[in-house]
């Protein structure tokens, strides 16, 4: 279905900056048997609302074809389940949570964040929309609700466990298609003295870093701080705290209560920054889509020159922003032998559109490669320090943000 308006503001007319086509799910892997068959692929445009500044997708994807069946799991990156057990414990200690105290965790996925809750004391609740990975998260001992978050569910859980001390909403605001609903459930199931916490990726590092491949149908917004104000505000959400982390290539975490206040010193700091960028300007997402351009054809022309000169290229990580890069660039088995990753659902797949297939990381440490195509950039740091054996041999990675270059 279309979206006919701005989803903060309602204002029709928004601006298309950016267009990558026609695109496949970037998480919706394909068994052996489906590769003869055609594909689904939707519009991938990127529009801004001068009114409201949001910049966010001009088409959204029916949810259903996108959640109920998931191949994303939290617990297959190790610095992602660090920095949720840290996130636990920030948030107990910083806001007095007492034992026992209701947490809802909002597309929780297999329920890493809320295992690190329960390890502390508290009572905890999940809602996520993939049917597989719900049944896991149950298996693996968290309650789940198997449903999409909205106001009937959140007075359904209200109606039976009362109201949640601490709601999380971790990578998933983005994705939200009503975001009124969306927000009338959180007020009508969080405690008056609660706390509400978000992340999700900013806008600047986005634009800062050129993170495009990030731009895919499941993220139907970029958010900076202007249009979340305004939308948290209309429903009396207060940011007390913000954030700048580094999860996800760059994201915002925002501490939300129930209240009427003044804007804090870090949501003004953060309103400046965006106001010296000129994210109030199409002026300036023209010129991320320029620069977005210049990137394909640096990437491609680098990878056909290795290539012509007998180099085995292989991708390292199998993630969505991976599977819009190879498709926004045309980059299938002609250059690349396969992708190796550590997720057991997306092994023995092949990624949508590009049909790459996907094997677990013993083939990669089994086999010689000359480079890696580092798709899971976000991941830099541990990767390099992990596969320091592989690149002690002679084995480089090419990294493809913010710019293609050999490491």
């Amino acid at each position: 279905m279309k979206t006919p308006a701005c989803r903060i503001c309602h204002k029709e007319g928004l601006h298309t900056f950016l267009s990558f086509g026609s695109m496949p799910l970037a998480n919706n892997f394909l068994r052996e048997e489906q590769l003869s068959t055609p594909e689904h692929c939707f519009p991938l445009n990127v529009c801004f609302c001068d009114t409201c500044g949001l910049v966010q997708l001009g088409y959204v994807v029916e949810p259903d074809s996108m959640f109920r069946d998931y191949v994303y799991l939290t617990s297959a990156s190790g610095p992602l389940k660090t920095h949720f057990a840290e996130l636990a414990e920030e948030i107990i200690q910083g806001f007095d949570i007492p034992p026992g105290s209701l947490v809802v965790d909002i597309g929780s996925n297999d329920g890493t964040l809320l295992q690190s809750f329960k390890k502390l004391g508290m009572t905890v609740l999940g809602i996520e929309p993939a049917v597989n990975i719900s049944k896991l998260a149950i298996q693996l001992g968290i309650e789940t609700i198997n449903d999409f978050f909205s106001e009937r569910v959140a007075r359904m859980i209200g109606t039976d466990l009362g109201q949640a001390k601490v709601i999380t909403a971790t990578n998933v605001f983005s994705h939200v298609s009503d975001l009124d609903d969306f927000l009338i459930g959180v007020s009508s199931l969080l405690a008056n003295d609660g706390i509400f916490v978000i992340e999700v990726p900013y806008l600047v590092d986005l634009l800062d870093k050129m993170e495009f491949d990030t731009i895919y149908h499941e993220h139907l917004s970029y958010f900076a701080i202007r249009p979340l104000v305004r939308v948290l505000d209309e429903f009396r959400m207060n940011i007390v705290k913000v954030e700048r982390i580094n999860v996800h290539g760059g994201s915002l975490r925002l501490y939300l209560q129930k209240s009427a206040g003044s804007l804090s010193p870090s949501v003004l700091e953060l309103l400046k920054l965006e106001e010296a960028l000129k994210l109030d300007s199409l002026e300036t997402y023209q010129k991320f889509t320029e620069k977005v351009g210049q990137i394909k054809e640096s990437l491609l022309e680098l990878l056909q020159s290795l290539k012509a000169r007998g180099s085995t290229i292989v991708g390292y990580g199998a993630p969505a922003k991976g599977n819009v890069l190879l498709n926004y660039c045309k980059i299938g088995t002609d250059i690349l032998d396969y992708l190796t990753d550590t997720t057991p659902f997306k092994q023995g797949l092949y990624t949508p559109g590009m049909h790459i297939p996907v094997f677990p990381e013993s083939r990669f440490h089994r086999a010689a490669v000359d480079y890696a195509l580092l798709l899971s950039w976000n991941y830099a740091d541990a990767i390099l320090q992990k596969e320091e054996p592989y690149r002690q041999a002679g084995g480089k990675f090419i990294v493809p943000i913010p710019k293609p270059r050999i490491v």
